[in-house]
């Protein structure tokens, strides 16, 4: 496999460092100030939903087991943090997907000093909005299966022992492609192109993405893992990936 998954998974914290960029700044504001909004709403949800559900479950336990809820909170507030984490990830890649193409278009202008011709401003931006949903939904047939065949593979006895690795491998696949589609869109290359080149640099790709898909599930973290990987993802095409062989 080609690639170096070191390298590349440095591209996110390239990508974090260069968020306050001068040149970069307004076209992170949006995409930040929709993952805060969207965070909260789910960490109240999520809060409330979990107060109500502790409840319950330990109303059922006998008192003499009461001390068991000591263990039960910090083990169910983990695995809540993480499916939140992921699924504000994939919420606010949906709604901010076309700020996050300006974003990207910025982010390879500034690394190549070349103009993209691709979105220019917030109300282009705002027009490409159906288009971008659209987008998203050929992107979340493609995973459907791959996450189906994933689950499967962990309930098969002797498979499911590698099931964390299966985990983590899908999310780092589907991270990376989530977010080279965006400077490659701007390119219009179309979603199996994107699938292409990442498999043409299958270890970067994993590495880029296997440090997304953790840094997703970290609370707080996650406001900014979306612009940041927006950027890094960009760096990673233009310097890996642009101006290669046809995909």
């Amino acid at each position: 496999m080609k690639g170096n998954a070191v390298t590349a998974a440095r591209y996110l914290l390239r990508g974090a460092s260069l968020l306050t960029h001068r040149r970069l700044r307004p076209f992170v504001l949006v995409p930040l100030v929709i993952n805060i909004l969207i965070f909260s709403t789910l960490i109240v949800f999520t809060i409330q939903y979990l107060a109500g559900w502790m409840e319950t479950l330990l109303g059922t336990i006998p008192g003499w087991l009461s001390f068991i809820q000591w263990l039960l909170w910090p083990l169910v507030a983990i695995v809540l943090a993480l499916l939140t984490g992921y699924l504000f990830t994939a919420v606010a890649l949906l709604i901010a997907s076309p700020f996050n193409a300006l974003l990207a278009e910025k982010t390879e202008e500034l690394v190549t000093g070349r103009e993209v011709q691709g979105l220019e401003g917030l109300r282009a931006a705002l027009m490409e909005v159906p288009r971008a949903i659209l987008r998203e939904l050929v992107k979340l047939l493609y995973y459907l299966p791959l996450l189906l065949i994933t689950l499967l593979l962990t309930l098969i006895p002797g498979i499911n022992a590698f099931s964390p690795l299966l985990w983590f491998l899908f999310g780092a696949w589907m991270m990376c492609l989530q977010f080279l589609d965006y400077p490659m869109d701007n390119h219009r290359f179309s979603f199996p192109q994107v699938r292409r080149a990442a498999r043409s640099r299958r270890l970067s790709s994993l590495g880029f993405g296997g440090l997304v898909a953790l840094a997703s599930g970290i609370p707080l973290v996650n406001f900014i893992v979306v612009p940041a990987a927006v950027v890094g993802a960009t760096i990673y095409w233009c310097e890996e990936l642009a101006g290669k062989d046809p995909f």
